[in-house]
Order: C-alpha cells, then structure tokens, then sequence
C-alpha cells in the first residue's frame, strides 16, 4: 500500500514525500482512516513503528479546513492538544508537526518545562492551532491564562504508560476535564496496565483498538546479547567494545543520573567523544547533547531512562545496557531506540552477578532466552589505567596540579617528666592560689581586676534598688 490510497491531502502527500517516506507502516495504514474518519482510537505499538506519524498526518487533515494565513490570534486558536511524558518526546512530535504540515497554513508550538516561559506564552497569545505539550508546563499556562481550550477538537495522549509511570495522571484528568465534552479523542501506550484502562474509558466513547504487536513485544530486527562482567570491570569491557567498532554510535544507558555524568567523563578521558543527557540537565544542555550525538560530533551518549522514550535518532545501530533497568518494561523502552521502521539494530546488555534477577524478568517478559556470549581482552585496559589513589586524581592529574606537601606529623616523647623545674606538678589538679589583691591571684604578673560599676537596667544590669 501507498500513502496515496490513505486519502491523505495533496499538501500532506507531498510532505511525506519531501520526507522520502513512500510506502506507510502497519500502524500508519490502520490508524490513519480510522482517525480521519473521527472516531477515537486506542492504540498499542512497539516503538519505532511510525505511531507518530499514524495520528499527526490524519490530525492535520482534519485541522486542514481551519487552516489561515491570517496575522489575527483570534483566527488561530488552540485546535489540537497533543501531550507527552518528556521534553525529548515534545520536541520529536512537534518536528513531525512542523514536518508534516508545512504546506498547510496551519500554526504549532511546543510547550515544556525546564525553559524560560515567556517565549512560549508570547507563541500561544499569537494564536497556535496544534500545542504539544508536557503536563506539568501546560498547567503553568493555564494557570497564567495564557492558553485556552474551548474550541479543541482533537487531544492526543502520545506513551500514556510513561505518563502512567512519572506520575502524571492527575494532571492529565485535570487537563481531560477542561476540555470540551465532543472532541476525538486519541490514546497511544505501549504497554496497557488496569490504571491505563480506567483512563482509556473516562477518555475515550467507543474506542477503535489498533495493535500491530502482541504488547510488550521488541522489533524483531534486533539482536539481543548479554557479556557477563563483574561490576568494577564494566567500564574496562564497555570502552573494549567501543574500541573494537570505532565508527560506531553507541547509546549507553546508566540507570542513575550520578553513574551517567561520571561514565561519560570517565570516557572522555580516555579519548571517546561522549556526552550525557539525564534529568539534572538543563534544557539547553540535553538539547545541545541530542544534537551532538544525531550530527556525529558525539560519538557516544551515555543516559537515563529519560531517554528511553522519545529519542528518534536515524540509523542508531547500537544501544548498550550498561545496567540494567529495575522494571522489564524498560528494556523494551531503551532497545527501541535500535531497529527502527524494520532495520536492523543491537542491543547489548552488561550483566553483574547481582543484577541476574533482573535479567531474568527480562527473558520472561520477551519470551526470549538471550544470548550469553564472552568476552575477553578487556582486562589488560583495567591493568594499563593508572592507578587512581586519593579522592580519585589520576597520576597525570597530580602531576598537573603538583605533589602535595607532605605533613610531618611529630615523633612521639620517650617520657615527659610530671614536676617542672619550678616544683608544678603537672599531675596534680589545678587549685588556685590565695588572692593577695582582689582580683588577683597570688604571683600573677596581671593587673589587678577593676571592681563591677552598677549599669543601667535599661542596659541590662541590676540597677539600683
């Protein structure tokens, strides 16, 4: 099948062209007619299957009669409402958006978090027909009035389970409930748990499901392996594995955000180009670290599960685990940044001793009985680093900053003798002499105290009685 026997508008066509896209995917052919023809939809894909293209190209269609070159805000109110977990996801969608309809006069922004917010409230009091959004930025609009929702036609809940997963349902039946009662209504998820099901049918009138694969499912394109490796000598193993594909773009994903920034620093020192993107980072500095990783100049991306969802990254061929996820779900999360739209794609997993259990709930959710292969030749790498004492300075570090000076602590006295040369014995306690003078005791070389003045009672003394 073709795109042009999905009834799609010329203007769309010829974008998906411009886009070298020719031929749709499973779920593009099943959810595109359903969506233009208005009904909602519940859908289950693996990821990398197209999906966001399945509900952006039917979306701008319907919104097509609304379309305007007109200046006037009021000729451009907010149409579509599109909401997403991550920031990453947002700014993918939002490019489809951009992409797709960029022969129609339709206008979009994107609305997120961890960004100054004047700039998206100046874009939506301009007037935007399609908003892509993340939950917790789009209740700060609101609350600043500065986005309005009664004339919405269309929402669009993009990884419902993830939002399931950081919490976001509350703000999502807030958003629902500020909608108007017709609209259609889309919800896409990845997996479909009891709680996804309560959502689906509060958000939903006669849903069409449309599931390309059995849920919590991987591409079939992607190859599956394990290296066992104790904990202390996974670093040495990963850059081994670095080493031997040199031109390869690798993302590494670490599970905490303290792990992920000392990895990649730990790489860069020993020469791979690397960058990390976890929840710590601002905005700006996820957004320069995806572009450098999608243009090449970053050889190596070392993340959270932040990552897991919403990273489209071209011809990835290689996503490594360098621990492995607490949830199995994950897994399917990060390995889907590999194999995408049927191409072929690696998965390779570094697995402690410790981490067996999680291993095995991996296999059990896939069905699958991943390959253990050995690997050796990486120990010589833990022996050739040197060695690091201290707070963790390498020797070329200590050379930089210089030796530290070394502290001479005193040899300890054979004995010290208890009774000085003037009769003080200095095991005795301290008993003080008769005082000849007030104020001062007997052979003291100081000057005799001066009797207590009276002070004022204002100025917290007894004062006079």
């Amino acid at each position: 099948m073709k795109f042009t026997d999905l009834g799609l508008l010329p203007e769309l066509l010829r974008a998906v062209e411009d886009a070298g896209y020719t031929e749709p995917t499973p779920i593009q052919v099943q959810a595109i007619p359903v969506v233009l023809a208005g009904q909602d939809v519940m859908g289950g894909a693996q990821t990398g299957t197209g999906k966001t293209a399945g509900f952006v190209l039917p979306m701008l269609q319907r919104l097509a009669r609304h379309a305007s070159s007109s200046p006037s805000p009021a000729r451009h109110p907010v149409r579509a409402l599109i909401l997403t977990p991550t920031r990453e996801l947002a700014m993918q969608v939002a490019e489809s958006v951009v992409t797709y309809g960029k022969h129609l006069p339709l206008r979009s922004v994107c609305v997120y978090g961890g960004v100054d917010i004047k700039p998206q409230t100046a874009e939506l009091r301009e007037g935007r027909e399609i908003v892509v959004a993340t939950p917790g930025r789009l209740l700060d609009h609101v609350q600043q009035k500065s986005v309005n929702f009664n004339q919405v036609e269309i929402v669009i809940l993009d990884e419902a389970d993830r939002m399931l997963d950081m919490g976001f349902i509350p703000d999502i039946r807030r958003i629902l409930a500020m909608l108007p009662k017709e609209r259609q209504s889309l919800l896409f998820s990845a997996t479909f748990s009891e709680e996804i099901k309560k959502l689906a049918d509060s958000m939903l009138k006669q849903p069409q499901l449309i599931e390309v694969a059995r849920r919590n499912t991987v591409s079939e394109t992607i190859t599956h392996r394990v290296h066992l490796v104790a904990a202390d000598k996974k670093r040495y193993l990963l850059l081994h594995l670095l080493l031997q594909a040199p031109d390869m773009q690798v993302l590494v994903f670490v599970g905490t955000k303290f792990g992920t920034a000392r990895l990649a620093t730990w790489l860069e020192r020993q020469g791979v180009n690397a960058v990390a993107i976890h929840g710590d980072k601002s905005q700006q500095q996820r957004t320069e670290a995806l572009e450098a990783f999608k243009t090449g100049t970053a050889r190596v991306m070392v993340a959270t599960d932040v990552a897991a969802r919403g990273l489209d990254i071209d011809d990835l061929p290689h996503v490594i685990n360098y621990e492995l996820p607490h949830v199995a779900e994950d897994y399917i999360h990060r390995i889907g940044r590999t194999g995408r739209a049927g191409k072929s794609g690696d998965a390779t997993s570094l697995v402690a001793p410790e981490e067996a259990p999680r291993l095995t709930d991996i296999e059990k959710l896939l069905k699958l009985k991943v390959e253990k292969v050995e690997v050796g030749g990486y120990e010589s790498l833990a022996t050739a680093e040197p060695e690091r004492r201290g707070r963790g300075h390498s020797h070329h570090e200590r050379e930089r900053h210089g030796p530290k000076a070394s502290v001479q602590l005193p040899s300890p006295v054979a004995h010290v003798p208890s009774v000085a040369a003037d009769g003080f014995d200095f095991l005795k306690p301290y008993e003080p002499a008769g005082a000849d003078l007030p104020g001062a005791s007997k052979g003291s070389n100081l000057p005799p105290k001066q009797p207590l003045r009276p002070v004022a009672a204002l100025l917290g003394g007894l004062g006079k009685k």
